[in-house]
């Protein structure tokens, strides 16, 4: 049996475990109350599909600093944003209504680059540039692809005349 630091009561872990709107803090709670409530690591495994030394590092933690060692801690890490900060984003606004420099269209690599250069750094990951992007409201931009059976132009006039002739238009 393992040991389960009295920071909450059994009751308290279970009220917690099933108030969470947050899905990992709720596994995290469910894990503890169950450990708690008497259960060994390798029944909780089996309830929670956590490993077993997942379960002992949760336990290690929670016994350690309590209920807030719980749940999903890179979200309230304290950490700014590196990379996509306003500044940035602000001028690749500007910069996203030209052409990028080789023409076509802007991707999210071409993005990163473009990044990448105006950061002073080597290379930025692919994945920025698309969350810039989209933090952007940058849409995919990319035509519909034409139908391969499509009338040609000429056949296109031909067919709107021979409607017109037989007063088949509305309008």
């Amino acid at each position: 049996m393992v040991a389960v630091v009295d920071h909450l009561s059994v009751e308290a872990l279970e009220e917690r475990y099933e108030a969470c709107t947050d899905v990992t803090s709720s596994r995290h709670f469910q894990t503890i109350w169950l450990l708690a409530k008497g259960h060994s690591t390798s029944q909780v495994a089996a309830m929670t599909s956590f490993g077993q030394r997942w379960i002992e590092q949760l336990l290690e933690r929670y016994n350690a600093e309590g209920p807030n060692a719980l749940g999903d801690l890179r979200r309230a890490n304290g950490a700014p944003a590196t990379i996509l900060k306003s500044e940035v984003l602000e001028r690749l606004r500007v910069r996203l209504r030209e052409p990028p420099s080789d023409g076509g269209l802007w991707t999210s690599r071409k993005v990163a680059s473009w990044m990448a250069d105006e950061l002073g750094l080597v290379r930025v990951a692919t994945q920025r540039g698309w969350e810039a992007l989209r933090a952007c409201r940058w849409s995919i931009q990319k035509p519909r692809p034409k139908n391969p059976k499509s009338a040609t132009p000429e056949e296109a006039d031909a067919f709107k005349k021979t409607i017109a002739a037989r007063g088949l238009l509305w309008g």
